[in-house]
């Protein structure tokens, strides 16, 4: 095990960060209110995005939430008509956005309030690193490499449960723009830290036999 480093998923940051489009133009572009506190979820309608339990957890997230709050997600799936189906018997229907595939996603990540990821089976999850490089607050599900991404930067919920997927929302909900942008710095600086370009290639040309085979030429 001593012998077992890992190398992360990386994006550019900054690249990213200057592709983003503004919280307003890209609210424009996907249709959602302009004064909507926005939760966001990007993936496909897949029994592995676990998007049945996003919708319970809004739901019972709802009278703690801003009076205009809406779900947003971005993806399509087989499980389209179930969601919307699931959606409506919640009482939620016209809370939840289900805005189709959206060409570059990652360009409207600005347009959330918070980002949720419902997953019960992920990998990783580039989704997470797009939603800090945007500054969006965190809530994810403790699984596969997502507790090593959001842990102290975001909040970790378990798989399928919609309880605390709830609580968390409302704790997002309740931070107030101090909290959000000291939430910002934290995750920019795991990401500068982690998961860039820089960073994954400095672990690279550290690895010992990467190191070795410099040294030979």
């Amino acid at each position: 095990a001593a012998r077992i480093q890992t190398l992360y998923n990386r994006i550019d940051v900054q690249a990213l960060q200057d592709s983003h489009l503004s919280a307003h133009v890209a609210r424009q572009d996907l249709g959602l209110s302009t004064d909507a506190w926005v939760v966001g979820n990007v993936g496909r309608l897949h029994p592995d995005k676990d998007q049945a339990t996003l919708l319970r957890g809004f739901a019972e997230a709802l009278p703690g939430l801003p009076a205009n709050s809406q779900l947003a997600i971005l993806g399509i799936g087989r499980l389209e008509h179930d969601l919307k189906e699931l959606a409506r018997e919640l009482g939620i229907g016209d809370r939840v956005m289900f805005l189709g595939q959206v060409p570059e996603a990652r360009l409207y990540f600005r347009a959330f309030d918070v980002f949720a990821l419902s997953s019960d089976n992920e990998p990783f999850g580039m989704v997470l690193l797009e939603a800090m490089a945007a500054g969006v607050p965190l809530l994810a599900t403790a699984c596969g490499g997502a507790k090593e991404v959001v842990e102290g930067v975001g909040i970790l919920f378990p798989p399928g449960d919609a309880e605390h997927l709830a609580q968390g929302l409302q704790h997002l909900a309740a931070m107030d723009e101090q909290q959000r942008r000291q939430c910002a710095e934290l995750m920019l600086e795991r990401l500068r830290e982690r998961f860039s370009d820089r960073a994954v290639g400095d672990a690279f040309w550290h690895l010992p036999h990467v190191t070795e085979l410099a040294k030979r030429g």
